[in-house]
């Protein structure tokens, strides 16, 4: 948000005091994006240091007044005459928080997915009725019409952004289902080829003894068995 810009698009109207313009630019933007008195002003002092708004004399109370100076409303123009630049967004919490959560151990990305799509839904359905209010205001009469229209400029850009994030977030979930549709498992481990027959003792994984005829038979099958599977219904006989 460039807020240098904002102050100078302010002052454009005639000179102003830190809090003064504090106060406007919140009204503007229906508080959106809070300033402190601090961050104005420190603002102030870099435009004043650029040429770009300089000291006007003081109002009735004392305050330092601020104006915009020819260099400030080239620098303003041009901000207006130019398009945001898109090609290097800024840092998106929620899409880094979702590219971290893939393959994350412990974390349910389809949870995380969840909650915040909560959340969206909860603020489209603020900016909603707060729209509805602004409207109302503007259709009664009893607003400033100038900042309301532009607070409703922000509203609708903010639901138009939920609303975004919310068929994001749907898409987002839609691709883990079909992702993890089509995902190979991993193969298991081979099991390792049995070694040579070996007399087993107690204690062993068998846990039989061998019996008389085990040498031929096989384990625990005892004289006479035929060498059948233990516990196998095939090698029974009568």
């Amino acid at each position: 948000m460039s807020i240098r810009h904002g102050l100078l698009a302010l002052l454009e109207h005639g000179p102003r005091y830190g809090s003064q313009l504090r106060t406007e630019f919140e009204s503007r933007t229906g508080a959106t994006w809070p300033l402190n008195v601090g961050q104005v002003y420190t603002t102030l002092g870099r435009l004043e240091r650029d040429g770009l708004v300089a000291q006007n004399g003081e109002d009735g109370a004392g305050h330092a007044l601020y104006a915009i100076t020819d260099a400030g409303r080239t620098e303003l123009r041009a901000w207006f005459e130019q398009p945001v630049d898109r090609t290097s967004p800024a840092r998106d919490e929620l899409a880094i928080k979702l590219a971290m959560a893939v393959g994350a151990p412990g974390v349910d990305i389809r949870e995380v997915i969840q909650s915040q799509r909560r959340h969206t839904v909860k603020a489209m359905q603020d900016y909603t009725r707060l729209k509805a209010q602004a409207l109302a205001a503007l259709e009664g009469g009893d607003a400033h019409e100038r900042d309301d229209v532009a607070w409703l400029l922000v509203l609708e850009q903010l639901i138009f952004q939920t609303e975004a994030e919310a068929r994001w977030l749907d898409h987002c979930e839609s691709r883990l289902i079909r992702l993890s549709a089509t995902v190979t498992p991993a193969p298991a481990a081979p099991t390792p080829a049995p070694g040579p027959a070996s007399v087993q003792g107690p204690g062993s994984a068998a846990g039989v003894r061998p019996g008389p005829g085990a040498g031929t038979g096989g384990v625990g099958a005892g004289a006479g068995s035929g060498g059948r599977d233990p516990g196998g219904a095939a090698g029974r006989t009568r």
